[in-house]
């Protein structure tokens, strides 16, 4: 038998040894890069142009997608788990106001923004695909202005607002992306009309994912009181509830991503409720690798993310498309935020660095790929407006995190110092560094 890879194969050989060498390469420099501007995901983003069929054709949707979109549905599926799994009753009770504001009103009035405002910078969109571009550019992803919420100059509460925020709102957008879908003739969930979505994948989904998840993590608790689990196989059993709590609701006609998000909020739930007795480990280190691997998942995914949407997507720009995207970081995200936090007592320059940090990133990604995915008939404008939106907010976000942190926390001490009741100052009790954190949002160290 040759050792030769077949001609059909050469494409997938050169897209893993393409992606390995730039994770590689990132990884040797990342302390480096730490301390400059230059963020990961400004690194995996622009090897992705430079890879892409933009300019050296390593990578290609067409001949990988298979094999992209698997990786993609994971990272989500994984991502969405671990960002649920950290999330404590406590970060809603002390300090909630700003996420519960941000995500109760911010998040809908967003979604709304951004629904209104393609109307009339997209000719050629169906209301329904117009929705679709709303729901896509919602949630928020704090890993690309990641010293925004590390920062210590920042108030506690402003860095646990915009976290929990960043945490929740890509799986509370889903409901939305699905009902939007099933408004579009053709899709797999026009099919199943908009009924048959919200019994099965709303409800039907959530049910799984909390008995999944709720049952995983008392499992894992129960075998660990009993010294029946090493420390490396109930690393590796996160992934695995997650990827049970996915798979069951797929093959029930659910949304596995839905089921996914829920069963991160009962296995965390699960795991603190039921804490293991008899072990020197602290229970909050079961998640390290999963949030690890989520974190290099959702690196790799911005990759693919720079080779087959934002360099095809540069090479079709438009004046609509660019204008749509500056006011999706700006008018649609800065507006509603402004409106949410009316009367919460938070200061001008408070509710405006709140409103700034809201970048677009892996969630919009993966919702748009899974879009094509599903042949909607507009998805050639509706994906380059999103790649332009996202590559926009991955530069602008991650340069000017840094400097605004610094300006905007010098703000922050003179203000206390000159006020005694300032909002901004309400303490927020500080949960271990890489729960508060979650995904990607950790300094490097």
């Amino acid at each position: 038998m040759s050792d030769q890879p077949e001609a059909g194969n050469m494409s997938s050989a050169w897209t893993g040894a393409a992606v390995a060498t730039v994770t590689a390469a990132y990884a040797l420099g990342s302390r480096r890069l730490s301390t400059t501007p230059v963020s990961s995901a400004m690194v995996f983003v622009g090897a992705g142009i430079l890879i892409g069929p933009a300019l050296l054709d390593i990578v290609d949707l067409a001949h990988d997608a298979a094999s992209i979109v698997v990786l993609l549905e994971v990272t989500l599926a994984l991502v969405l788990f671990t960002d649920a799994m950290t999330v404590r009753r406590r970060d809603l009770q002390t300090g909630g106001f700003l996420p519960g504001r941000l995500l109760g009103i911010g998040l809908p009035l967003s979604i709304g923004a951004g629904w209104l405002l393609a109307w009339p910078l997209l000719p050629g969109l169906t209301m329904w695909e117009l929705a679709l571009v709303g729901a896509i550019l919602a949630p928020t992803d704090a890993a690309l202005g990641k010293t925004a919420m590390t920062h210590p100059r920042v108030p506690a509460l402003v860095r646990h607002g915009l976290n929990i925020e960043s945490g929740l709102n890509d799986g509370m957008v889903l409901p939305f992306f699905l009902l939007f879908l099933a408004g579009i003739p053709g899709t797999h969930y026009a099919e199943e009309g908009v009924i048959g979505v919200f019994w099965r994948a709303l409800v039907l989904s959530t049910a799984l994912g909390l008995l999944v998840g709720w049952l995983g993590g008392w499992l894992l608790q129960w075998s660990r009181a009993r010294g029946w689990v090493t420390r490396q196989w109930r690393h590796v059993y996160l992934p695995a509830v997650a990827a049970g709590a996915y798979e069951l609701a797929v093959v029930t006609d659910g949304s596995g991503f839905i089921a996914a998000w829920v069963a991160g909020f009962a296995c965390g739930f699960a795991l603190r409720r039921h804490p293991a007795t008899g072990e020197k480990e602290p229970s909050d280190s079961t998640a390290e690798f999963t949030e690890n691997l989520g974190e290099l998942l959702a690196s790799i995914s911005l990759l693919i993310f720079g080779a087959v949407l934002l360099g095809p997507a540069l090479e079709h720009l438009s004046w609509r498309i660019v204008l749509y995207a500056v006011l999706s970081l700006t008018v649609v995200r800065m507006l509603p935020v402004a409106l949410s936090l009316t009367g919460s007592g938070l200061r001008l320059p408070t509710v405006a660095y709140i409103g700034w940090f809201g970048p677009r990133g892996l969630a919009s990604v993966i919702l748009a790929l899974l879009v094509v995915e599903e042949h909607v008939p507009g998805v050639e404008l509706l994906g380059r407006v999103v790649a332009i939106t996202v590559g926009l907010s991955v530069l602008m976000h991650g340069v000017s995190a840094v400097s605004l942190a610094e300006r905007y926390g010098r703000w922050h001490e003179k203000a206390a110092a000159a006020s005694r009741d300032l909002r901004e100052g309400t303490p927020v009790p500080e949960a271990p560094a890489r729960h508060r954190l979650g995904r990607s949002h950790q300094p490097d160290k």
